[in-house]
């Protein structure tokens, strides 16, 4: 059995609010040089490359790349033969999100209500999911999400007869009705299958896939190639002001299903799709 504190969990996970909050990961990095590369609108060649000098600024003054820094979202993948000692798992990614938010002074977005609305004054409670696996590994994904572009996202129940043509059909509705309010260029994540919460969960999961990778299911990726292109000719463009470069990626996750249904979700993420990744 092996045994990590709660200390270091809560220590990992300050710094990964503050470092997700501050720089883009290489492979976004990489898909918004492309796209400044690919983008044949004047206008939309402009935004993008305000967007990456915006980028340039925060890495060099330490400063976050989106004035919105999210609600803290945690992916858990804790081995069966791993021993939490101290205080509890909730609790110590809990002070984690607490301690890098009020140290790394991001903004505070949460309120202990829907209705009431009271913000709780350092970003927490956090969204955590947690997934048993095999062995003695701990990993913690932090994917901080802006509300600009969740509120963007969407799920359909389709009925199975729907097909593929149903999902795309889904897929481009929901990115067309979130036209420019999404930040584009966007990151598109979309599940398909399981039941209404797992679809949701399967699209978010999505997000955090390398851009530019694509899924080892050879009809999921030619869905994937397909999808993109089709966004990029829907004419929203860079900050939604035209031209090619709409979205950077577009990820699919699938999930065996119920005979009677068909459920798609679409989790849209603007052009910074921030994550970071530890293993302790």
């Amino acid at each position: 059995m092996r045994e990590i504190s709660s200390e270091s969990i809560t220590a990992a996970l300050a710094e990964m609010c503050i470092e997700a909050n501050h720089y883009l990961t290489p492979d976004m990095e990489a898909a918004l040089k492309k796209a400044g590369d690919q983008e044949v609108s004047p206008l939309g060649k402009q935004v993008l490359s305000q967007l990456r000098e915006n980028l340039k600024i925060a890495d060099e003054e330490t400063i976050p790349i989106c004035q919105d820094t999210g609600m803290a979202v945690v992916f858990v993948e804790m081995g069966q033969d791993v021993h939490i000692t101290g205080s509890s798992l909730s609790d110590a990614i809990n002070e984690g999100v607490r301690k890098g938010y009020t140290e790394g002074y991001l903004r505070k977005s949460v309120v202990s209500d829907p209705i009431e609305r009271v913000n709780t004054k350092d970003n927490t409670p956090a969204v955590i999911h947690y997934d048993i696996v095999p062995g003695d590994k701990f990993k913690m994904t932090l994917a901080p999400k802006g509300f600009g572009s969740e509120n963007m996202s969407r799920i359909f129940m389709l009925k199975p007869a729907e097909g593929i043509e149903g999902v795309k059909n889904a897929v481009l509705t929901a990115v067309g009705d979130a036209g420019p309010n999404a930040c584009p260029p966007m990151v598109v994540g979309v599940g398909i299958g399981g039941t209404f919460e797992k679809a949701a969960l399967l699209s978010k999961k999505a997000l955090l896939r390398e851009a530019g990778s694509h899924s080892d299911i050879p009809y999921v990726k030619d869905l994937e190639i397909e999808l993109l292109d089709r966004i990029n000719k829907s004419g929203i463009g860079p900050g939604g002001l035209g031209g090619r470069m709409t979205a950077l990626a577009v990820n699919v996750l699938t999930y065996p299903t119920h005979i009677a249904g068909l459920p798609v979700a679409v989790n849209i993420c603007c052009h910074v799709n921030r994550h970071s990744v530890r293993e302790l």
